[in-house]
């Protein structure tokens, strides 16, 4: 079967919470169903290194994230006791201590949108705003306000590639070329082999 332009990878990271609510089962589920693919699954006891090279965020990105926190502390009357980047920060650094608390489940999925598919089924970032289906929206009602009241990560299950660029840099990081499978389903034969009356493409 010829690659199809649509077909992505992208990486899922079932974390510590997930693996810890044995929720693993579950989640997987909800992306199979869909007709995505695995292409590789381990169980990782993720390293600081590993986990810093993962989230490699830009000033922009802790700026934006920051700022989104510090809305959330003024609203609740809570004292802002520093810039709006430092809280930025801190969700990468209180994100890295927590994967580092039990294993992670780290997962290639492929298929027609892939990166975008996974993003529709995990849901927003934080689980509280993420809408009743979702993985998120299902699983967890956590908030950033609470994580950072609370001073730790936002425990939000799931880490799922934003781009289908991000996704190859992030599968490197957890992935051998040489451990991610090479095979055909059922469901790709049917989505992009086969006409719907069973006629050849």
């Amino acid at each position: 079967m010829t690659k199809h332009p649509n077909q992505e990878r992208s990486l899922v990271l079932l974390k510590t919470d997930a693996v810890q609510r044995s929720l693993v089962g579950e989640i997987i589920k909800r992306f199979e169903q869909t007709g995505l693919k695995i292409s590789a699954m381990k169980m990782v006891e993720a390293t600081e290194a590993q986990l810093l090279t993962h989230y490699n965020k830009s000033d922009e990105w802790y700026e934006k994230k920051g700022k989104g926190i510090v809305e959330e502390l003024k609203s609740r009357g809570v004292e802002v006791e520093k810039e709006a980047i430092e809280y930025g920060k801190d969700i990468i650094r209180t994100v890295v201590k927590y994967m580092m608390v039990s294993p992670v489940v780290a997962i290639v999925f492929e298929g027609n949108k892939a990166v975008s598919v996974v993003t529709k089924i995990v849901g927003t970032t934080e689980p509280a705003t993420s809408d009743v289906g979702t993985i998120r929206g299902d699983y967890t009602v956590d908030s950033y306000g609470h994580a950072t009241y609370e001073n730790r990560a936002v425990r939000n299950l799931i880490h799922q590639s934003e781009s289908p660029e991000e996704a190859e840099r992030e599968i490197a990081i957890w992935f051998k070329e040489e451990e991610i499978m090479q095979y055909t389903t059922a469901q790709e034969r049917i989505l992009y082999d086969v006409n719907l009356d069973g006629s050849p493409e």
